[in-house]
């Protein structure tokens, strides 16, 4: 392999981009509520998970709740058109060149409580999905060396208390603690790697050194959150609510397997011995780290109160996807790379941007219970080109088109739906192979690959909310 193997990194890059539904990192929605608006009502503070989108809209509740969402997320993200090519020119061939590589169906579950202390303090607790995906390729895919199989689950637990100031004016503060598993399955070609007398790659030879590794990763971080909302008049109200970053660091564990038929004869000969021990470095089991910066995102919303039937929303949300121009990954033992210089550490580089969505959104109340949402939204992606979008992070820009409805069941139960539809650009992924003394690395085993993307979601949500 040209570089050290950077697939934990692929848990971060690819698992967070491909199947995210907002661009980016992010799950894309946490509310039903919100999900039926295109996530415009932010300034709405309609339920008890005001505290994701702008938690002093808790005290503006009129009593104590609990509010529970699943997300039922039909993907489809294909690729077609995928081509690898050595830099000697030797094609990736007799291997598939395109695929879905997504699930069916993705389920993600929301849980909020607000608790009313009095008229001017609230509390509340939430328990969302902030980033949740699995992606997988064939194990015959031209891009197997540089993405099979990720999957990642991110679970974010987050008490915060909101304080009403006076009659126009309440802020809110809460704590973040964000613990997330990964797991991914990473192929590469040995033969760049190895030097032995015997063995001198051709053409026809590849596939023939094929191994890949399992690896998973899990850990805790930590950030905070700050909200404010103004009551302008009985009419209208604005908020403005940020999210910190949070760092991670994946700490697991990869383990090997030889899969070609050469490089089964020689991994334990040669290949999974430590360089100490005259092999390459890529043992069978061993530790292995990735430090990352998850972004800060900041939102300035608002809600007019139209007529006696009609609350207009909007939203823009500003997202710190620079963060992500740097990610470090560790291993316990020193590979060796093509080069001759051996190395335990990979760093990509994305060259990530900046991220704006814009988001609007209506309710019109047609008879006292049941009211009609529906909202559209604009999600820039933060890759800024197509040489610049790795084939393991094919995101691009994405329209919401969203539609919902709310049911009250007398004065202590609340029933909301929505179904979304993503329309995601169509991409293409131009991989260039670096060299090797370059300091940024985006595809393993001396690879440049390429390959074209189509991609959509429906997303169906469900919410029950209980007030007392």
């Amino acid at each position: 392999m040209k570089y050290t193997p950077h697939y934990l990194a692929m848990i971060v890059g690819a698992a967070f981009a491909v199947q995210a539904y907002a661009s980016g990192y992010h799950f894309g929605t946490q509310s039903v509520s919100a999900q039926s608006t295109a996530n415009a009502a932010a300034g709405e503070a309609a339920d008890a998970s005001t505290l994701f989108y702008n938690p002093a809209g808790l005290v503006k509740l009129e009593s104590s709740e609990i509010s529970a969402s699943l997300n039922l997320v039909s993907p489809s993200v294909k690729y077609r058109e995928g081509r690898a090519v050595y830099n000697g020119g030797t094609a990736v061939s007799n291997s598939s060149s395109s695929g879905k590589i997504t699930k069916d169906l993705v389920f993600a579950p929301h849980l909020y409580g607000a608790y009313k202390v009095n008229d001017d303090v609230a509390a509340g607790l939430g328990v969302y999905v902030p980033f949740g995906s699995k992606t997988e390729y064939d194990h015959d895919s031209a891009l197997r060396y540089n993405l099979n199989k990720t999957e990642l689950t991110s679970v974010a637990v987050e008490p915060a208390v909101a304080f009403k100031l006076n009659e126009n004016h309440s802020v809110a503060i809460g704590a973040v603690a964000q613990y997330s598993t990964a797991e991914l399955r990473k192929y590469a070609d040995w033969a760049a790697s190895v030097r032995h007398t015997v063995l001198n790659p051709d053409p026809a030879g590849v596939g023939n050194m094929d191994g890949y590794s399992e690896v998973k990763g899990k850990d805790w971080g930590f950030g905070y959150h700050l909200a404010w909302m103004w009551d302008i008049n009985d009419r209208s109200r604005v908020g403005v609510n940020y999210r910190s970053h949070i760092k991670h660091h994946l700490a697991g564990s990869a383990d090997w397997t030889a899969q070609g038929a050469v490089a089964q004869r020689l991994y334990a000969a040669r290949i999974g011995k430590t360089l100490e021990n005259g092999g390459t470095g890529y043992v069978a089991h061993e530790k292995a780290g990735l430090k990352i910066t998850t972004p800060e995102s900041l939102s300035v919303h608002g809600m007019y109160r139209a007529g006696r039937q009609w609350d207009l929303f909007g939203d823009v949300t500003w997202t710190r996807h620079s963060r992500f121009n740097r990610a470090e990954l560790q291993f316990e033992n020193a590979k060796r790379t093509v080069s001759g210089r051996p190395s335990n550490q990979t760093v990509i580089e994305p060259n990530w941007r900046d991220t704006y969505k814009v988001s609007l959104g209506a309710a019109y109340q047609i008879s006292n219970p049941l009211q009609l949402r529906f909202g559209m939204a604009y999600d820039q992606s933060p890759v800024r080109n197509t040489n610049e979008r790795l084939v393991t992070m094919p995101d691009n820009n994405r329209i919401w088109y969203s539609l919902g409805a709310k049911y009250d069941i007398g004065k202590n139960h609340t029933l909301n739906a929505a179904y979304s539809y993503i329309y995601i650009q169509k991409s293409d992924a131009v991989v260039q192979d670096k060299p090797s003394n370059a300091q940024v690395t985006t595809v393993d085993s001396n690879v440049s690959s390429s390959a074209g993307y189509k991609s959509h979601a429906h997303i169906v949500g469900l919410q029950y909310s209980y007030r007392f």
